[in-house]
């Protein structure tokens, strides 16, 4: 026989509760029989909280007795916390399984057969394309991160800006092999104080910081994929100094 639960979430016009309807969906998915209560407006939420004294919706109930909200029921069933919540890889992860697909096709679409050396070169290429993206798309958030732990950043702060800059820029210019005297040696300069920053934060000073790799209110650790970052942004610099020579 299903476990009963009630489960009392505000879904207004103007506003869908996100916890609501992921509390709704996993009590579905650990089979309980539920009953959906909506709080229809702000003002019948609002008096909700008043009348139960608790301080946030959804509020749910199983047999009758009081969970609390969405951490609540995640604890409940043992699930732990979000997923969402807390430090996660899962950004880097998404970007670098992306980029060497990408790079993998776009070497076949070019050249009509999978050339390693080719499908390093744009891996490197288009994770520094996208990554760049990822901080020109909130230049405050992501530098106000960067600044923490970049040594140069923290001397001179425009700095934490133009990397972005300097990072998508090197990528596109290094897709197509451009102007390599100028950009090899600037991305090289960058990922070289890059990497010596990370390294001193976290293996020196054991610093717990956030990466601003992904840009502003990252969720990534400061750690080894940061210095993975830049690392290959240095290689790919040198070997651009290599095939040009």
């Amino acid at each position: 026989m299903k476990k009963k639960a009630d489960i009392y979430r505000m879904v207004t016009p103007d506003h869908l509760c996100p916890w609501g309807i992921k509390a709704l969906d996993l009590l579905r998915r650990k089979g309980f029989e539920v009953s959906d209560h909506h709080l229809e407006t702000m003002e019948a939420n609002q008096q909700y909280k008043e009348d139960n004294g608790v301080d946030e919706t959804p509020q749910i109930f199983i047999e009758g007795e009081r969970l609390g909200g969405y951490d609540e029921l995640r604890e409940h069933l043992g699930l732990g916390p979000d997923p969402e919540e807390g430090e996660s890889y899962q950004p880097v992860i998404a970007i670098f399984a992306v980029t060497f697909l990408m790079a993998i096709t776009a070497t076949w679409a070019s050249l009509g057969s999978f050339s390693v050396i080719r499908i390093a070169e744009l891996f490197i290429a288009f994770s520094m394309c996208v990554l760049g993206i990822q901080k020109l798309q909130d230049l405050k958030g992501y530098t106000t991160g960067f600044v923490q732990y970049d040594l140069l950043a923290q001397r001179y702060v425009p700095y934490a800006s133009v990397y972005a800059f300097i990072e998508a820029g090197g990528g596109i210019l290094m897709i197509a092999g451009l102007f390599t005297w100028i950009v090899a040696p600037v991305v090289i300069l960058v990922s070289s104080i890059g990497a010596l920053s990370v390294f001193k934060a976290v293996y020196v000073e054991k610093r717990d910081l956030k990466c601003a790799c992904v840009g502003g209110g990252s969720s990534v650790p400061l750690g080894f994929i940061s210095l993975t970052e830049n690392l290959m942004m240095m290689a790919m610099g040198i070997w651009m100094l290599v095939q040009a020579g």
